[in-house]
């Protein structure tokens, strides 16, 4: 989805792929008939933006066999759907039943990781719109906090200089601008906004910057004029946005919302867990070990790392972190000149979900994505964008 800025600029609106898992490039193109397209016909648009999730299998597929690149982007346009992001953080695996800690692997400082976002790069330049030139991928945030000593921390900044040049002989090659994000994330070594401004300005590269999760910002409590106000003073480039929101518990202490909470304790991601009490936050890895008497302060409310669907906050006495998406949103694009160009719907867990809040099948799915969508749309129409065909 396309809306034009009062600045006369484009932005972009997508929903990522990382929701339905696919290792081949034979799962992606089924996920684009079976999901995407049904997403689109849903909204009534004749184009659909989508921020594909490209896994280590499939993304090899394409960027060695240039026919294979070409009937992709073949069947986007047969679908109407476009694609100008990709989602870059999950490697492989991202379906199984057990992510957990998985996820962050390989990291910075692992070869593998270079390789693979580079591989994306060149596999975005040749999925671009033609009237567009610039893409953008999100990835990991350097690394877990604890698999990175000094040494590794030195080689994720060295592979990441090392992208930097790869990406400016893209741009070279295709004419095709193409930037990385690293996405803050509880528990990383960039966890949030500010911890990223300081390795970023050190590496000094302009298709560097962050991709801002609202559902991370919210989970680290980070005020959203506060840190994207950081970041543009720092100039670190938002080169994306995720637009999520968080699990938000106002009164941990209550035996109803404790059971309300472990509803959402469940076996396949990890779902880091913050609160902002005596001064200080205080975080677990995980949903089930905050809910462990006496390891997380239970005088302040509670947020964590679980994407729920925009458009359907949990029943009381839970809710959602929505507000701190719409603050962000507001800064993000609602200003004379907008931050970022590229904004992309991540709720990847809607099969994690407690069983009654899943969806039952592909149908209802599609319904869900389409009313998050619906959502945005009229947050970014309500700060003066206008949708475009």
């Amino acid at each position: 989805m396309r809306f034009r800025h009062p600045d006369g600029s484009t932005v972009h609106l997508a929903y990522c792929t990382n929701v339905h898992p696919a290792e081949t490039l034979d799962g992606v193109l089924a996920q684009l008939r079976e999901h995407c397209e049904p997403v689109r016909r849903r909204l009534g648009r004749d184009r659909l933006g989508i921020g594909l999730w490209l896994a280590k299998d499939a993304a090899h597929a394409l960027v060695t066999d240039p026919s294979a690149l070409r009937g992709l982007r073949t069947e986007l346009d047969r679908r109407g759907l476009e694609v100008v992001t990709l989602n870059g953080f999950p490697y492989e695996g991202f379906g199984a039943e057990e992510v957990k800690y998985r996820v962050y692997k390989p990291d910075w400082a692992d070869p593998e990781r270079l390789d693979h976002t580079t591989a994306l790069a060149r596999i975005l330049a040749g999925l671009l719109p033609d009237d567009v030139t610039e893409g953008t991928i999100s990835t990991l945030p350097l690394a877990w906090r604890t698999a990175c000593a000094e040494d590794r921390a030195q080689k994720a900044r060295t592979a990441l200089v090392t992208l930097a040049e790869r990406l400016d002989a893209v741009h070279e090659l295709t004419g095709r601008s193409i930037r990385v994000g690293l996405e803050p994330e509880p528990g990383c070594v960039v966890e949030t906004t500010a911890d990223a401004i300081d390795p970023l300005t050190r590496i000094g590269r302009d298709r560097i910057g962050v991709c801002v999760d609202t559902c991370h910002l919210a989970t680290s409590f980070e005020d959203p004029h506060t840190a994207l106000d950081a970041l543009t003073e720092a100039r670190v480039p938002i080169v994306k946005s995720q637009l999520s929101a968080a699990l938000h518990a106002e009164h941990p202490r209550l035996p109803t919302v404790r059971a309300a909470l472990a509803s959402f304790d469940e076996p396949r991601f990890l779902h880091q867990t913050r609160t902002l009490a005596d001064g200080g936050l205080h975080g677990t890895d995980d949903l089930g070990e905050a809910l462990t008497a006496g390891v997380l302060p239970d005088t302040a409310p509670w947020r964590a790392h679980f994407h729920v669907p925009l458009h359907a906050a949990p029943a009381a006495p839970l809710t959602s972190t929505l507000p701190v998406l719409r603050a962000a949103l507001s800064r993000l694009v609602g200003g004379p000149h907008p931050l970022t160009h590229h904004l992309e719907v991540e709720t990847y867990t809607w099969q994690a979900l407690p069983p009654e809040l899943r969806p039952r099948g592909r149908p209802q799915l599609a319904d869900g994505i389409a009313a998050e969508l619906t959502l945005a749309r009229d947050l970014l129409t309500g700060l003066g964008l206008k949708e475009l065909p």
